[in-house]
């Protein structure tokens, strides 16, 4: 490119608006072929426990449909995803315009930032919550407003006390991302009846199936009470989907009729189509997903606890632990051959989140940890 070139290039730059250039891009978990160029290292001895993955691998059910799904690559898929719908409609006992499918639960948020905000709106989420959520609030050119956190999490009252009368939509994630907290559904349900009906309130739950039976509530019957409810949930964690990108929304169906006219068309492609379906139906795999979190968020615990560091008690599939200088360890780790998260950009420097890994796994990132500190 010459000099000419890149001023033009450049002078385009310039002229973006001011919200695109405010935007601080996500920053993916480390992936293991990286880290192996970066530090010269093998990647089979590489343990990552960054992005909240499934260590099991995805349900085999979900597998062998993708598989089976690819013979008819060549076709455009389904562009209503009317076959995983009807088998949404099936399992929540919902109808198929309650629903919205997104090339990951991430396109479901996009699709209510796009169609809820715009330049002259704002948005309230909390202080340490998932960072999609400022991000697709700047991308619509709407106003961030963050929420102070109240024990690393949703400080519900103080998110109510932020609403302005421009405010079109609230942000809550239950699990909450990167933290790990968890609020009572009866708290949740007294929010959605104090807030007023002109904001649409989008409710996480991403981590859902990580819950406790006890602690378990069907959100779904909530939509028929409250219009200006949106459920986004997922197929990357519990189901071990993540590679393939899916999830979906759950809303009265004038909400999902805006969140429509905003998707992309065929957003979500046929082999994922067809192993979010499957998937649904493993129960047995989603059962052993669950125990092994649980088995694995205890041997995280108790070796943190060892160790003399404190940690917040976690509802998801991973841990956040206070570590000191969590950069500092965090680069120690990654020469040790083990990727975790580091959360200073989430307001949390003296944190890293790990994700809960296989038994042998975990073992690998205390041990790490240990000689680290």
């Amino acid at each position: 490119m010459n000099s000419l070139q890149d001023m033009l290039a450049i002078d385009a730059c310039e002229r973006v608006a001011p919200h695109v250039k405010a935007i601080a891009p996500y920053v993916p978990g480390k992936p293991i072929s990286e880290l192996a160029r970066e530090f010269g290292l093998e990647e089979s001895g590489i343990v990552k426990l960054a992005s909240n993955e499934n260590p099991l691998g995805p349900s085999p059910m979900g597998l062998a449909a993708a598989r089976d799904a690819l013979k008819d690559m060549a076709m455009y898929p389904d562009g209503a995803g009317f076959a995983l719908k009807a088998a949404l409609c099936r399992k929540l006992g919902v109808a198929q315009e309650n629903i919205v499918l997104g090339n990951g639960s991430n396109d479901v948020l996009d699709m209510a930032a796009r169609a809820f905000l715009g330049t002259d709106a704002s948005a309230v989420y909390a202080q340490h919550a998932f960072a999609v959520y400022p991000i697709a609030t700047l991308t619509a050119g709407a106003k961030g407003i963050e929420a102070p956190a109240r024990n690393y999490g949703h400080d519900l009252a103080a998110m109510r006390a932020a609403i302005r009368d421009d405010t079109r939509l609230v942000w809550i994630a239950n699990p909450n991302n990167p933290t790990g907290t968890f609020l009572p559904w009866a708290d949740i349900e007294a929010f959605l009846h104090e807030v007023p009906h002109h904001v649409l309130v989008v409710l996480d739950e991403a981590y859902g199936e990580y819950l406790p039976p006890a602690e378990r509530f069907d959100t779904v019957s909530w939509i028929e009470r409250h219009p200006n409810l949106l459920i986004s949930r997922t197929f990357s964690k519990a189901y071990g989907l993540a590679g393939l990108r899916i999830g979906y929304g759950l809303a009265r169906p004038a909400v999902i009729d805006l969140l429509n006219r905003v998707r992309h068309p065929f957003n979500v492609n046929a082999p994922v189509l067809a192993a979010a379906e499957a998937a649904l139906d493993d129960m047995e795999f989603l059962d052993l997903s669950y125990h092994s979190n649980i088995a694995g968020l205890q041997q995280l615990s108790a070796g943190l606890s060892a160790l003399g560091l404190e940690y917040v008690p976690s509802r998801g599939n991973f841990l956040l632990a206070r570590v000191g200088d969590a950069a500092r360890i965090n680069q120690a780790l990654l020469k040790a051959g083990v990727i975790v998260r580091p959360v200073g950009n989430y307001g949390l420097p003296e944190f890293l989140r790990v994700s809960v890994g296989l038994e042998a796994q975990n073992a690998r990132f205390l041990e790490a940890l240990k000689e680290c500190l």
